[in-house]
This record gives structure tokens, sequence and C-alpha cells, in this order.
């Protein structure tokens, strides 16, 4: 494939990309907890394929080998995280919620308490506080929270796409009559 053709079907795939991250958000959500939950089965299949595979060697050789309750147990975890990725979303942002409002008192409580010893600046209790209040704005939504990252994920890919597109229709030449993609200098060979 041209390097040309390349690019502009990579760049729209990232463009594509962008958009349904930002239309479904909530979906992306989803697929990356189940993504997880592949993650985890696959190998805690393997480790019990392995097993039940090599069990009539053992046998004939007299080796007793521990069943492997941790690949067992990594493929019914994975399984639940396929099955029920929403549960887990849920749980994730909780803990996350009360992590960052935990975080934010105790570090708004240490200036506090710096401040009979130095001198604090108001400017230092800014985080902190932006900290509790994210915290807490999870504790209350926490499913809306769950997908600002795959917005934020979406906008960039698509900023990264019309930019890569942009470059590529106005900084292009043509040669023998194809149109190719620059090559920048630090990447040109000598001829």
């Amino acid at each position: 494939m041209k390097p040309f053709n390349y690019a502009v079907i990579s760049s729209l795939c990232a463009l594509i990309i962008g958009v349904l991250l930002i239309v479904w958000p909530d979906v992306a959500v989803n697929y990356l907890v189940i993504t997880v939950g592949v993650l985890f089965l696959l190998p805690g299949l393997l480790g019990l394929f392995s097993y039940f595979a090599s069990a009539g060697k053992r046998r004939e050789a007299g080796i007793r080998q521990a069943f492997p309750v941790i690949a067992l147990g990594s493929s019914l975890f994975g399984l639940w995280l396929m099955i029920m990725p929403e549960f887990f979303i849920g749980i994730l942002m909780y803990v996350l919620g009360v992590l960052l409002v935990l975080g934010g008192i105790s570090q708004l409580v240490n200036f506090a308490s710096a401040r009979a010893y130095i001198p604090v600046p108001a400017g230092v209790y800014v985080l902190p506080s932006a900290i509790l209040v994210t915290g807490i704005v999870v504790l209350f939504n926490p499913f809306q929270a769950a997908t600002v990252p795959f917005i934020v994920l979406g906008a960039a890919s698509v900023v990264y796409a019309l930019t890569d597109l942009f470059r590529l229709l106005r900084f292009r030449r043509k040669r023998n009559g194809q149109i190719e993609d620059i090559t920048p200098i630090e990447e040109m060979k000598e001829e």
C-alpha cells in the first residue's frame, strides 16, 4: 500500500474511533472491562489446559502436582468481568471516589497543620480542594465519571485525525503522477 493511502486510512480510522468514543463512551467503558476480563480468562484457561494436558505424563512419572487454583480463579474472575462489567465499573468508581475524597481531605488537613510551623500560601489549597470535589462528584455520579476519560480520549483522537488529514492534504507532493506523503527532513535518506 502506498504511504499516502496508508496514512489517510490510519487517520480516518482514528477519526472514526474518536467519534465513537465521544458518542458512546459508556459502551467503551463496558468493553474495556470486558477486555480486562478476557485478559484474566485467557491465562487462566491456558493454566488449566496445560494442567489437564500434562496429567497423564505426571501420573506416569509419579509426580503429584497441586491443582492450579490461581488459574481457576483467574478464569472465573475473567468470566465474571465479561458477564457483569457494569457491576465492576460501579464498584471501581465508588472506590476511586472514596480514595479521592480521603486524599483531598488528608492533603487539606496536612496543609492546615503545617501552617502552625511555616506559612502556607492559599494557592496550595487549590489542588487538594479540586481532588476533594472530584471525589464527591465521582461518588454522586460514578457512571458519568467513568465515561469522561473516554470522551477526552475520543476528542484527542478526533483532533489527531483531523490534524493528520490536514497535514496529508496540505503538505503533499506529486511524483510521477502519484500523490505521496512528504518525508520529514530527519527521515530523509541520502540518495
